[in-house]
């Protein structure tokens, strides 16, 4: 299994999972659960109506967080945004229903991945593993 694997094997596991994002001086930090990965990146996906997208245009450094009872994934990078037209199509399937929601309202699904990014599988006190991913 590939070290980006691992990172997407653990937020399958987790189930839900955390971004967090600075919204001009103040973190804030939002749960998510979808994530696809693709050609070796692992991507995420935000409204185009929703703040935190707003916030990663203006400040892309983000971190994702997951725990699994006292072990914890702590994921960190720049979000990079792309038109991924298969991840695209594979978000609307894990998404089902809400596809008609977007396209009533005109909203966009705008997907990332994190580059420049840290993988660390650790626990309270101490790093387990540590991997790094540039693209």
């Amino acid at each position: 299994m590939s070290d980006i694997e691992k990172v997407d094997k653990y937020l399958e596991e987790a189930g839900m999972f955390f971004l967090a994002t600075v919204d001009v001086d103040q973190p804030k930090c939002r749960p998510l659960g979808l994530h696809i990965l693709h050609d070796d990146k692992i991507y995420f996906g935000v409204g185009d109506f929703k703040e935190v997208y707003h916030q990663m245009e203006a400040n892309p450094k983000v971190e994702i967080v997951a725990t699994k009872g006292e072990d914890i994934l702590r994921y960190y990078g720049v979000a990079k945004f792309e038109d991924n037209p298969e991840v695209l199509e594979k978000t609307w399937e894990i998404l089902g229903e809400l596809k008609a929601l977007y396209d009533e309202n005109g909203w966009k699904m705008k997907l990332f991945y994190i580059d420049d990014a840290t993988a660390e599988f650790r626990n309270m006190f101490s790093v387990d593993e540590s991997y790094n991913f540039k693209y």
